[in-house]
C-alpha cells in the first residue's frame, strides 16, 4: 500500500523538514530520502531500524551515516498519508522531548488547518 508523504508547512509557508534536509550533507540527505521512500512504500509496516514509534502517535524515521544520526518525526493521517513534521541531528541516546513536543505542536497546527479539508 503506497503512503502519500506530506511535508508539514507552517502558516508562513516554511517547511521545517525541507529546511532540515537542505542542511544535511549529500550522503546523509540521500540516506534520509531513501528512508522516506521506504515509509512511502511500507507505511505502517515500516519498523526498526528505519522507523520507531515514540509517543502519542508520533514516530521517527531513522538514518545514520558513520557517527551522525538524523531523525525525522512524523505522524499518520486517516487514509494513507504520513505527515513529516520536523527533523534534527541526534546528539543523545534519547530523542529530545523538545523535538517530540514540536512534532505534536506541528501536528495540532496541521490538523486544525488541514484536517477538515476534503481530499
Amino acid at each position: 500500500m503506497e503512503i502519500e508523504i506530506v511535508f508539514y508547512s507552517k502558516a508562513d509557508g516554511t517547511e521545517p523538514v525541507v529546511e532540515f534536509l537542505n542542511s544535511l550533507d549529500n550522503k546523509m540527505k540521500a540516506k534520509v530520502f531513501r528512508t522516506i521512500d521506504m515509509l512511502s512504500s511500507y507505511g505502517f509496516e515500516l519498523r526498526e531500524p528505519f522507523s520507531k514509534p515514540l509517543e502519542d502517535g508520533i514516530f521517527e524515521l531513522r538514518a545514520q551515516v558513520g557517527n551522525n544520526i538524523s531523525r525525522v518525526l512524523y505522524f499518520f493521517m486517516v487514509g494513507s498519508k504520513a505527515v513529516l513534521t520536523n527533523g534534527f541531528l541526534k546528539k543523545t541516546q534519547k530523542t529530545p522531548t523538545s523535538e517530540i513536543a514540536l512534532a505534536k505542536k506541528y501536528r495540532a497546527d496541521f490538523l486544525s488547518r488541514e484536517g477538515n479539508k476534503n481530499d
